[in-house]
């Protein structure tokens, strides 16, 4: 049965799905709307399909593959990836994806009906991408065929992108056949299409060429239809430069570099992908209250150097002057009042009283994660500092400023509560960007010299 389709209208698959109607399909699989009649909400189901000719032997191990890669891409969970529910088995044994059904146009449909679409869109189309992509890369996975026809947009304008995993099921024989390659030649990184294994910088070369297309109205390697000679194009990295980008342009060359090593990471794209896709207006709003919030955190710098040199009095001081930021007057020379217990002017900089020791790091991994989302989403000076080193490396400085500075509500709807050794869940409800969210996150803490420090955050 390899090859072929073999499943129909109202046919009930794994004894709880109920197939709908067909959706669509392309080589690697056929997609179905569908009735889940245990959980009773509506799931899209997609039928992977083997090539026809393999033998027995290769079909089997087509089927272990790709089923192996389908429940590891169910690991992943992400507001901007559609989510794997369940891996199931048709009557033939191959596994059949039960998919998040979104209400959605594939980028390449969009493409098709509209047009290019405006750099501000595609920006924030992009961010929405990055963002899943850079989850999945944290999680050791890499999609390998990022294309217009993987990201879907909603209704609302949200992005997702789908088919993680099932690329490299395919660059494994299991599912197109022995001597292929994974991912579309037109979006093709130049190391994919030399037959390289792909990597995380991969998958930004081609979210770039994806992005490329949407902008422009054009393959980033031409409009040739001979599928080899776009191959060569893409292992040449030759395309022409953007001309319709805008701003877009200087971080689409930058993701489309050649050599993987020169291309950002798939989290600094999310970052500043999501800067571009910002309006102006929300920018200096943000921008008012970081400003506000460093001045603080300023402040607090400064009393603590004015504290360590009124305690080392052997110091002369000229190595740990505050910050130029902190002083807005200019020095003079007017002679001023002399102190006394009456007087009314406040005491200068040199007289500031050191500032009161913290309290104990607490051992209580909840009530740790309660204290940290207390201070937020203001209090992201202290809040940088409660991540491991990993995780700030994972997730960059730029970005954790953006993202909590995105919000305009935040509130924790389940409080923090231990669910393991060193994991904390909770229900966070807030808006960003002006969408709501309601999360459910998974924290893992360790413990770095004695204080408990964030390591990851899964949702």
């Amino acid at each position: 049965m390899t090859g072929t389709e073999t499943m129909d209208e109202g046919r009930l698959i794994a004894g709880r799905y109920r197939l709908e109607r067909r959706l669509g399909g392309g080589a690697m699989g056929v997609v179905w709307l569908a009735k889940d009649e245990l959980l009773d909400r509506t799931v899209a189901l997609k039928q992977l399909l083997l090539t026809v000719g393999l033998s027995k032997k290769d079909a089997e191990e087509a089927r272990k593959r790709s089923s192996r890669e389908a429940r590891l891409a169910a690991r992943l969970q992400h507001r901007h990836a559609i989510t794997v529910f369940d891996v199931a088995d048709d009557e033939d044994g191959m596994p059949v994806l039960v998919l998040e059904y979104l209400p959605s146009q594939s980028l390449a449909e969009v493409l098709a009906a509209r047009g290019p679409l405006p750099p501000s869109e595609v920006a924030r189309i992009g961010a929405h991408a990055a963002s899943a992509l850079a989850a999945a890369h944290a999680a050791g996975i890499v999609h390998r065929d990022v294309k217009p026809g993987n990201i879907l947009l909603s209704e609302d304008g949200t992005a997702k992108i789908t088919d993680f995993g099932i690329s490299r099921a395919a660059d494994d024989g299991t599912l197109t056949g022995s001597g292929r390659f994974a991912g579309t030649p037109a979006f093709l990184s130049p190391e994919a299409a030399r037959g390289e294994k792909p990597t995380a910088a991969s998958d930004v070369f081609s979210l770039g060429a994806t992005l490329y297309a949407i902008v422009e109205g054009r393959f980033p390697y031409g409009e040739n239809e001979n599928q080899m000679a776009l191959l060569y194009a893409a292992a040449a990295g030759r395309f022409a430069p953007p001309k319709q980008a805008g701003p877009l342009t200087a971080p689409l060359e930058r993701m489309m570099r050649f050599a993987p090593e020169e291309r950002p990471s798939m989290a600094e794209v999310a970052a500043e992908l999501e800067q571009l896709a910002t309006p102006a207006e929300e920018k200096r709003r943000r921008g008012g209250a970081l400003i506000w919030s460093g001045a603080g955190a300023a402040v607090l710098v400064a009393a603590a150097v004015t504290a360590l040199l009124l305690v080392n009095k052997g110091s002369d001081g000229q190595n740990a002057a505050p910050p130029a930021s902190v002083s807005q007057q200019p020095p003079t020379s007017a002679p001023q009042p002399a102190p006394s217990s009456t007087s009314s002017q406040a005491p200068s900089s040199s007289a500031v009283p050191p500032p009161a020791p913290p309290p104990p790091a607490t051992t209580d991994p909840a009530q740790f994660v309660r204290d940290y989302y207390a201070m937020m989403p203001g209090g992201t000076a202290v809040g940088w500092t409660k991540l491991s080193p990993a995780m700030q490396e994972r997730v960059g400085h730029d970005y954790y400023l953006r993202y909590w500075g995105g919000m305009s509500k935040f509130e924790v709807t389940t409080a923090p509560h231990q669910t393991g050794p060193n994991t904390v869940e909770s229900e966070l409800e807030f808006v960003q960007n002006g969408r709501h969210f309601h999360e459910l996150h998974r924290l893992s803490l360790i413990t770095v010299n004695g204080q408990l420090l964030i390591d990851s955050d899964s949702v």
